[in-house]
């Protein structure tokens, strides 16, 4: 659970404010009360073995570097039942993705001195006895602090070389445009995977685009496109330098840090005589004081005809001709423009009214969609409306203390003829990094059923026979029970009078039934730790997400909008302190983040009214998060889109993977894979690629309808 203002963690750390927060925990500003400092202290809630074992190898790295870019880490401890915490020096700054987002591409020499100072703290790291490996150098991951210092933080993915063995020391992750083809598995990761992020950020930065995936260049699938051809100003011999640094096959990569960082000063007169402490633009500090003068983002980048300061390597800045006083005097009459134009917009539409009266009702529906109290982040009317969903008549006040029906059992129907197609022969991992099987649901019967099928091998069986059908699989964390939905009308994914069941064992297929009340409870998704089921339910009229406590079979509502709104399909993070899900507000699908127990929500994804964003499932790392696109509801033209969690309020990047559409995606557990419904010919079956959208693959061929695909966890 979030850390509250004011809480004093391990009697020590006074928590300040949330710096920021993924689907492992969050990283907060907090007081050293024994010290009298601020510190930064980043929080591990996935305490599993893997992830516990990867958080203390990070303070014992951390806790032993000493150098100038890198942070200093001054405390770790475990605090029973809550997590683990490093704490190390608070950072002050705006990171390089803030940067670029405020300044847009950052100038050349600007671009060269960051890499300079990466190169130095990775040529550290590299160096070190035994050498570390970073695994994670992206733009947010570069701190660029009020007095122009570069920081390199976030140790989370570190790796440690012993030897000729290369040993993990932490969990392997990718970042799509950042991360070399050698890190998603396909070969061994050394210092030179360290040089080609570093390089991928460096062309980010210069161009204001993230650059094609690695592995989709190694695999053909894409081209890098030159710098010079996004960025026609760039030096030659810049370009150059960091398109070096990109090469697919890392032996034409620079072989060490310090030639990088060679080449990149020799690319500009100015930078040459450059050596040692690099620091660049200072980040954007506002005084309170009337005369102190504003960094802002047009004063806070370097001109081409700014000369370098070789004394102590800073480049220097201009001062704003804007003074705080002259800002505000200038929003006080931007505010008045905005209050004139108002008025005439309000004139305007009364006196449409008296001619035209359904604007009015217009009018009052648009007012009664404002956000509740719980809908902390305000969103864009879209320009253009759909027509509202049908709302149920039905309600039903949830009940916590309905028992479950008897658990019913019966006999499996005879095994199918195998409808699997042969496995897919690219496999730099075991396919899913798990069993390699998959629960999904078809209609080959007539009726919809749920199956269990193996991706690299023949057979499939039925798990359910239901005479009203079955959908909506989940498997519980460890792959032993499903739960899912019946009845069920093939096509249809909003189902009323539904209600949830659980597999409990899928030798004997029996089965149990969940309290449901009269409405129908659909799309349940299974938290990590076992102990609950979030679930959508049409119990008050419309759609809101509730989650059961498997312990008590007590329902709690965890979504509180007006009932024009519609919350559903909920998607808990790794590490079970948050759910995604969709949101429908002012005819517009969106994907939204709140806390397990349905507070703090937050918009994660930001595409205007033209598009719908719905379907939203978590990385393995908590880190990213997949969702399914469309245009207003044109539900034969899906496609798959993905958002870092961090860059949440933004718009998310498409994962290139055709034919569409592409729909119900779900992450195997090493985040290498995707399984997904597919249409071809007019028929739906399940399919298979990687995660950057390659090596696509059919794995059901049934004349039936194959969907709801989810991969089955490790047992």
């Amino acid at each position: 659970m979030t850390l509250e203002r004011g809480y004093l963690l391990d009697n020590r750390y006074r928590i300040a404010e949330i710096l920021g927060q993924g689907g492992m925990g969050s990283v907060y500003r907090a007081v050293d009360e024994n010290l009298g400092v601020d510190v930064a202290v980043k929080e591990n809630l996935f305490t599993t073995e893997e992830y516990a074992r990867q958080f203390r190898l990070e303070a014992v790295i951390l806790a032993n570097l000493r150098h100038p870019n890198l942070p200093r880490v001054t405390d770790h401890f475990v605090m029973e039942d809550k997590g683990q915490y490093l704490v190390m020096d608070y950072i002050e700054g705006e990171d390089l993705r803030q940067r670029m987002e405020r300044t847009g591409t950052l100038p050349h020499d600007e671009v060269i001195v960051i890499g300079a100072a990466m190169c130095d703290a990775l040529g550290y790291l590299h160096t070190r006895k035994p050498p570390i490996l970073h695994r994670d150098v992206k733009p947010g991951n570069v701190k660029i602090t009020s007095e122009g210092e570069v920081f390199l933080v976030d140790f989370g993915l570190a790796k440690v070389i012993q030897g000729s063995q290369v040993t993990t020391t932490g969990a392997r992750a990718m970042t799509p445009g950042y991360s070399p083809p050698e890190q998603y598995g396909t070969a061994r990761t050394d210092p030179r995977t360290d040089v080609y992020s570093l390089g991928a950020t460096l062309y980010a930065a210069l161009t204001g685009i993230i650059p094609e995936d690695g592995l989709a260049r190694a695999m053909d699938n894409a081209e890098l496109t030159p710098v010079r051809k996004r960025a026609s100003k760039t030096p030659r011999r810049l370009a150059a330098a960091i398109e070096k640094a990109m090469s697919i096959d890392s032996d034409d990569r620079f072989q060490k840090d310090e030639d990088f960082k060679k080449a990149l000063l020799s690319t500009n007169s100015k930078t040459q005589r450059l050596s040692g402490d690099y620091t660049v633009a200072p980040s954007p500090v506002i005084e309170d004081n009337d005369d102190a003068v504003e960094i802002s983002a047009a004063t806070n980048v370097i001109s081409e005809g700014v000369p370098l300061v070789a004394a102590n390597n800073t480049i220097p800045t201009k001062e704003s001709a804007e003074t705080p006083r002259k800002k505000r005097r200038k929003n006080r009459w931007a505010f008045i423009r905005f209050l004139l134009w108002l008025i005439l917009i309000a004139g305007g539409v009364a006196g449409l009214a008296l001619y035209y009266p359904t604007i009015s009702s217009y009018a009052v529906a648009w007012l009664n969609l404002q956000p509740t109290a719980t809908q902390v982040i305000p969103v864009a009317i879209p320009t253009e409306t759909e027509t509202p969903e049908p709302v149920v008549e039905e309600t039903a006040e949830p009940t916590a203390t309905s028992t479950i029906e008897p658990t019913a059992t019966f006999t499996p129907l005879p095994t199918f003829t195998p409808t699997l197609t042969p496995p897919p022969t690219f496999t730099p991992t075991p396919i899913g990094g798990s069993t390699g099987q998959i629960a999904f649901v078809s209609d080959r019967t007539g009726v919809s059923q749920v199956y269990l099928g193996n991706v690299d091998s023949n057979g499939t069986r039925v798990l359910t026979q239901f005479e009203d059908g079955a959908c909506q699989p989940d498997w519980s964390p460890d792959g032993t029970q499903l739960v899912f939905v019946s009845p069920c009308e093939s096509g249809q994914d909003i189902l009323e009078n539904s209600s949830l069941y659980i597999l409990t064992d899928l030798e004997s297929l029996a089965w149990m039934q969940l309290p449901t009340v009269p409405g129908g409870d659909f799309e349940p998704a299974w938290s990590p730790d076992g102990t609950h089921i979030a679930f959508t339910s049409l119990r008050d009229g419309y759609m809101q997400i509730y989650s059961i406590n498997l312990e008590d079979n007590a329902v709690q509502r965890l979504t509180e909008t007006v009932d024009t709104d519609y919350a559903r399909q909920p998607a808990w993070s790794p590490s079970g302190n948050q759910i995604a899900y969709s949101l429908r507000r002012y005819s517009s699908y969106q994907i939204w983040a709140m806390t397990s127990t349905g507070q703090a929500a937050q918009q994660v994804t930001r595409s205007g009214g033209e598009y719908w964003d719905m379907q939203p499932e978590w990385s393995p790392d908590g880190e990213m998060i997949i969702y399914v696109q469309n245009k207003y509801d044109l539900r034969t033209n899906l496609w798959a889109m993905n958002i870092r969690y961090e860059d949440r309020g933004s718009a998310g990047a498409r994962i290139q993977a055709e034919p569409l559409p592409i729909t119900n995606v779900d992450y195997s557990q090493d985040g290498f894979w995707f399984i997904f419904e597919g249409v071809e010919e007019l028929n739906r079956d399940v399919y298979i690629m990687t995660a950057t959208g390659s090596s696509r693959s059919r794995i059901t061929t049934d004349p039936g309808d194959d969907f709801d695909p989810v991969w089955r966890p490790l047992p």
